[in-house]
């Protein structure tokens, strides 16, 4: 006789083990400790089999029978539905296992096995905490477009568009090494390239005029804080690097004799070692660090510390210190001045210009081929900045391009060549 749910409810537990049958294989096994559990007995190949399906009252009569039905239809057709579920219980198992945090964590790792710098690993690091919160336990093949889209429209909202991006750019790159390693099948932050604003580009202030730079210049020279610092500033004007990489600069890096700084391939945001010609103004600016922190390993070490670099806004503070704002000029602006008015000056090429500033060519083509260093027209470019630099801290007067006008067959003279001695 079938069973019924009143006769489910009213059936106790005895003694042992008893079965309670209903129809095609299935009953109720009445456990001593008061469980009901439903149990389908089929046969596969001849041999008897037995297959769970779950608790009374979680799974109730209907739905039991719903699951012996599909039970034996696949049994009927080869299929062992014992097997199809516990090969479900492992692929949940392996799915919960294999959550967002985890493997971005073994994504980041195979970074840092890449050799990638330290900076990038970090920063790496930094946009998964912000993701980790909300994603990081969640299997990573069930997180959908529509989810991940909330938590980057709550970024975005937040007023952090750049962060935004970023975080959609990182995810991105988790879920197709996730389905690189065949734990996902779909990278559901691609569809989503389109859907964030646009943050707005923000340049580093930097001074351009070459009269604003002189007064810049002073002042350094003026400049009260911590020595250290004052010779990072200086050294900074004449070398134009990155901060980080003036900062964390070291003594065995430089060649005194051959006039050259080598900046290491793990220092240098292009992953590449990159020379840097050293003028006799920059050489003598070492000489003085040199009585104050020779003995250590960085150049510009931190206050209290010669086995730290120099605080990363060590120099920006000393900007505003002297009355630069950040809307002014800031470390990174030295580059931007020196890039403009070294090619204002019209002496120099585009190319040794922006291999000083050890900028990649956006053209890989061209860059392929065009591999020259320009290594002597960059060391004949340093020490004529360092010159132009002394000439504008002292005071030198800008005088105007001639009127194209006033006499058609005189050449202009570019903007460096008018300078002019004044006294401060």
């Amino acid at each position: 006789m079938a069973l019924t749910d009143t006769a489910i409810r009213l059936a106790k537990p005895g003694a042992t083990e008893r079965k309670l049958a209903d129809e095609k294989g299935l009953y109720l096994l009445l456990t001593p400790s008061g469980s009901k559990l439903w149990r389908l007995k089929y046969r596969l190949d001849g041999k008897e089999k037995k297959l769970a399906l779950g608790s009374y009252p979680e799974v109730g009569l209907k739905d039991a029978r719903a699951k012996r039905d599909a039970a034996r239809k696949a049994a009927q057709a080869g299929s062992d539905p014992a097997n199809a579920k516990r090969e479900a219980r492992i692929a949940r198992r392996i799915a919960a296992a294999n959550t967002f945090g985890p493997i971005a964590e073994e994504y980041i790792a195979k970074l840092e096995a890449e050799g990638k710098a330290a900076v990038t690993v970090t920063k790496t690091r930094w946009l998964l905490s912000k993701l980790e919160p909300t994603l990081g336990t969640r299997p990573i093949a069930e997180i959908s477009p529509h989810e991940l889209l909330a938590v980057l429209k709550a970024t975005e909202k937040a007023g952090q568009r750049e962060t935004a991006r970023r975080l959609r750019s990182f995810s991105s790159r988790v879920f197709r090494y996730a389905v690189a390693t065949a734990r996902a099948t779909a990278d559901p932050a691609q569809p989503l390239l389109g859907a964030l604003v646009a943050p707005v580009a923000k340049h580093h202030s930097a001074i351009t005029d070459p009269g604003a730079f002189g007064k810049l210049l002073r002042s350094i020279e003026e400049y009260t804080g911590q020595p250290v610092t004052k010779l990072a500033l200086r050294f900074t004007c004449h070398v134009f690097q990155r901060p980080g990489e003036v900062r964390q600069a070291e003594w065995s890096e430089i060649d005194f004799d051959k006039a050259v700084w080598t900046i290491p391939a793990a220092r240098m945001k292009q992953r590449q070692p990159h020379r840097v010609p050293l003028s006799i103004q920059a050489l003598a600016i070492l000489r003085e660090a040199q009585a104050l922190t020779g003995d250590g390993r960085f150049i510009f070490p931190k206050l209290g510390s010669l086995l730290k670099p120099m605080c990363e806004n060590a120099i920006n503070g000393a900007l505003r210190r002297m009355g630069y704002g950040p809307d002014e000029m800031t470390a990174h602006g030295f580059r931007s001045t020196a890039s403009s008015l070294l090619n204002e000056s019209g002496k120099w090429s585009a190319d040794a210009i922006e291999r000083s500033l050890s900028h990649v060519d956006g053209n890989q083509v061209r860059a392929a081929y065009h591999r020259g260093a320009h290594w002597s027209e960059r060391v004949e470019m340093a020490q004529w900045w360092s010159d132009q630099i002394e000439a504008l801290r002292h005071g030198a007067q800008v005088l105007p391009f001639p009127s194209a006008t006033a006499n058609c067959s005189v050449r202009p003279v570019p903007l460096w060549d008018n300078l002019r001695e004044t006294s401060t």
